[in-house]
């Protein structure tokens, strides 16, 4: 069974104390190890996840692992490298679309590692048909949020919320508090230990199969 190792973890913690260029060209053996052994996890995990959810399928993990470089150009914070490995799988058929759609996100690093999903800051007509498929079918999504295996690993809806009602819907509607959501998230928070036992991938596919429910309603709303 796939596994991450103490040394992949490892080098993500070092890396979070040592987050420069040349520390890293030194250390780029580990950092191919480590991230092979990543995407070897997740081409597994996406086996998993399809026998409940067969609309990520086709994908590989070069398809859904995202680049541990790090975009400064619009930052404060300069450190080259992101200090965590993740990877988004949804049915987006294009990589640039990873973000259209509800999947599942996988957030591997020291004091910071999680499984989520949902719509983060879903945009124009995609949070709009969330909003009108809870004005028609609350009752659904309510009975999503309070299975007992998403409350289990997920607690509750997390995500941003408008002060006021949005556009289209009174201030008075039965289901505005589900309405303000701008992001409909929910995550599952990893502790290091847990993420290099033995079992983690039958764990990380468990809370996903919990997690699948949610993001077919979401989903939904643009089908």
């Amino acid at each position: 069974m796939s596994k991450l190792s103490k040394d992949t973890f490892q080098f993500l913690r070092d890396l979070k104390n040592n987050n420069d260029r040349d520390w890293f060209n030194a250390n780029k053996g580990r950092y191919t190890k480590a991230k092979e052994e990543f995407e070897v996890f997740i081409d597994a995990l996406i086996q998993e996840i399809a026998q409940f959810d067969n609309s990520i399928a086709h994908h590989k993990a070069k398809d859904c692992v995202f680049r541990i470089y790090r975009d400064v150009r619009f930052s404060k914070d300069k450190s080259p490298y992101k200090t965590h490995f993740g990877a988004h799988i949804t049915a987006a058929a294009k990589r640039s679309e990873i973000h259209s759609r509800a999947g599942y996100y996988i957030h591997i690093g020291p004091g910071e590692s999680m499984l989520a999903g949902g719509a983060y800051l879903p945009q124009g007509a995609w949070l709009k048909a969330i909003r009108k498929e809870i004005h028609y079918n609350a009752d659904e999504l309510k009975s999503i949020l309070a299975h007992t295996d998403f409350k289990k690993y997920f607690g509750t809806l997390e995500g941003e919320k408008l002060k006021t009602a949005p556009r289209d819907y009174p201030k008075d509607h039965p289901e505005i508090e589900l309405l303000k959501y701008k992001s409909f998230l929910a995550s599952h928070k990893l502790k290091d230990t847990d993420v290099t036992k033995g079992d983690f991938l039958k764990h990380t596919s468990t809370v996903f199969k919990a997690l699948h429910p949610f993001d077919e309603f979401l989903n939904a709303a643009q089908d």
